[in-house]
């Protein structure tokens, strides 16, 4: 899991994204669609047509990180293109990056009553 410090944001670029595009391609759309900062220290993550492979944007401070995620199976839940960029949770990432709906995350199971 990437660390992500406080008061970062996330921002996922809604529709899909060239996944053969690198740090410069990824920040440059950063900043020209997404009219943020890349060097602002937010996170900002892309996903390919399919739906199976994410990346994601970082400035540490020191340089860009990039990070990369591939389901074995099933998509990513991902906005629309008419949403332009959604912010979310880091909580919300970590449900994304399992594969797990990060817009209604629902416990499997709870108990009603003690005993």
């Amino acid at each position: 899991m990437i660390p992500v410090p406080s008061g970062v944001r996330v921002w996922l670029a809604a529709g899909h994204t060239d996944m053969r595009r690198g740090f410069d391609g990824l920040a440059l759309m950063v900043q020209e669609t997404l009219k943020r900062d890349p060097h602002s220290g937010h996170l900002f993550v892309f996903r390919g047509r399919r739906g199976g492979l994410i990346k994601v944007l970082w400035h540490d401070g020191q340089g860009l990180c990039l990070f990369a995620k591939r389901l074995e199976r099933g998509r990513f839940i991902w906005p629309s293109p008419a949403d332009g960029a959604v912010t979310i949770t880091p909580a919300q990432l970590g449900y994304l990056l399992e594969g797990i709906d990060w817009r209604m995350p629902q416990h499997s199971w709870r108990p009603q009553a003690a005993g």
